[in-house]
């Protein structure tokens, strides 16, 4: 779990984060959503540590990353993974070296227990043996993104990041990647927030909801009271399109 409490955080003296405080859940899909400029990635990013904040806490399961000395976010760092919104793959290095990566990095295991587990992170998120020694460039978007998360839970994470996991990919693709990270976040029991634009996303994985406007949260729930809501800025944001308008209409 991780609990953000009464946090502010400013920029040049411009406040961008407002008393925001809220629990991201184990084992659950937690979404942050909101409009551009909002304060979502800036939430997202200080929650990681790539923003200090001016006041509050951001608790790890009980351990305030503000007040963490260096060897202690070191050990952070290790249950930590992200998913990056262009998945950020090495270009020179195939598939199977991407996973094993941080590994290198961070674990203290054999070379043959680093394949081992590189192998199974990728057949867990469906990846054909086939395609392990291939590069980047030679496999379609959907599938690197499955590398992205596979080299994510490599380090078998208390903790999964995921920011826009599903830009630039198709409908039906970013369904399936969705699908992904609900049953890795369940089977694993991690904490795994998720910074996303896509309403598609919102009604299909979302369990646990913030929505951010000018750098306050103003609603949470699941992506079954989203309907419900009578707050002007959610609807706003979440029904834009005549679409959802009318999903919206039809579940009320």
């Amino acid at each position: 779990m991780i609990e953000v409490k009464d946090i502010y955080k400013s920029f040049d003296g411009n406040q961008v984060l407002k008393n925001v405080s809220v629990i991201f859940e184990t084992g659950k899909t937690n979404m942050i959503i909101g409009a551009s400029g909002s304060g979502k990635t800036v939430l997202m990013k200080s929650i990681i540590g790539l923003y200090r904040v001016d006041t509050g806490r951001i608790e790890y399961d009980n351990r305030n990353l503000p007040d963490m000395r260096m060897s202690e976010i070191r050990i952070l760092r290790r249950e930590v993974g992200m998913l990056f919104q262009g998945s950020a793959l090495f270009d020179s290095l195939n598939v199977l070296e991407n996973v094993i990566y941080p590994l290198e990095m961070f674990s203290s295991n054999s070379k043959e227990e680093m394949i081992e587990r590189a192998y199974f992170c990728l057949k867990r998120v469906n990846l054909e043996e086939k395609s392990f020694h291939l590069a980047p460039s030679e496999i379609s978007g959907g599938m690197q993104k499955r590398v992205a998360i596979a080299r994510a839970i490599a380090l078998q994470p208390k903790y999964l990041f995921c920011d826009e996991p599903n830009s630039g990919l198709d409908p039906i693709t970013s369904l399936i990647i969705d699908q992904l990270i609900h049953e890795i976040t369940y089977e694993f029991d991690i904490t795994t927030i998720i910074n996303s634009h896509d309403m598609n996303s919102v009604m299909e994985i979302g369990e646990n909801i913030i929505f951010i406007e000018k750098g306050e949260k103003v609603w949470q729930g699941n992506k079954d009271d989203i309907f419900h809501v009578e707050n002007k800025d959610l609807n706003d944001f979440v029904f834009a399109s005549e679409l959802y308008k009318k999903v919206k209409t039809t579940n009320q």
